[in-house]
């Protein structure tokens, strides 16, 4: 499959979930147009003047006129919303856990007053990031997310767990306890326990090899909110998608490799 190819079958999973929505008189691009680019974005990882360039000379004929790319960065950040559209609905047993994302080299903290991230452990390795946590239904589709600095507990993310209760069971690791008691709904799982768990592992190492979301390259919060949220959306369309192509696979195969740019 070339990447034109990946580029029309994206933006047909988009436009069909995202609907008709009117587009602004000044405008360039449909609202479908703009998450599609988000997508990519998210999928191609690393910098946005990197991607910029990239889509523009390679791929602006796919699209009804691109934007200068400060405004095009601005319009992603605008339309993050729009990936609430193409969140998953919840299964009866979900699953939650959260995936560490680097900022900074430790040598580096503290040399910017605005900086976003904070110090904290990943796998033993100290590094300055932040936390980025989503939950998981039968299909590996993400239901809710949410994220925060490296420094914060896995407890933090207890509001996601409480808004799915009389919908879905969630299964956390032990990382979620806390000594005030867990959301009524939470299924703490031992090692070894539930591998039904093995689905956000799963899905965390595709983000990982095929998007590079292990490192981000944004220093403002909201442009790292709207790239968090474009993963989300980018990972939900892709397994869509992969389905489509692929109608014998099985029901619950999570794969996005073939997509990778």
């Amino acid at each position: 499959m070339t990447t034109e190819d990946i580029i029309i079958q994206i933006f047909c999973c988009v436009d069909d979930q995202v609907g008709v929505v009117a587009k602004h008189p000044q405008a360039k691009l449909y609202l479908s147009e703009v998450v599609t680019i988000g997508i990519l974005f998210a999928l191609k990882g690393g910098h946005f003047r990197a991607f910029d360039r990239w889509l523009r000379r390679d791929y602006a004929a796919l699209f009804g006129g691109l934007p200068d790319r400060t405004r095009l960065h601005r319009l992603l950040v605008t339309h993050q919303a729009a990936q609430q559209r193409l969140l998953a609905e919840p299964s009866i047993f979900t699953v939650i856990d959260s995936y560490p994302i680097e900022l900074l080299f430790p040598i580096r903290q503290g040399r910017s007053a605005e900086q976003v991230g904070k110090k904290g452990r990943d796998k033993g390795r100290w590094s300055v990031g932040l936390k980025f946590c989503w939950v998981l239904n039968a299909r590996g589709q993400v239901v809710a997310w949410d994220w925060d600095t490296l420094n914060v507990a896995d407890q933090t993310f207890h509001p996601l767990i409480t808004q799915l209760a009389n919908q879905s069971i969630v299964l956390a690791d032990w990382g979620f306890r806390s000594q005030d008691g867990v959301p009524s709904n939470c299924k703490l799982c031992k090692k070894g326990t539930w591998n039904e768990r093995m689905r956000v592992e799963t899905a965390l190492s595709l983000v990982t090899v095929v998007c590079d979301l292990k490192r981000l390259h944004h220093r403002v919060e909201r442009h790292i909110e709207a790239h968090l949220a474009w993963a989300v959306a980018m990972f939900n369309v892709l397994l869509t998608v992969f389905h489509q192509l692929h109608p014998d696979a099985a029901p619950f195969q999570m794969s996005i490799a073939e997509f990778s740019l």
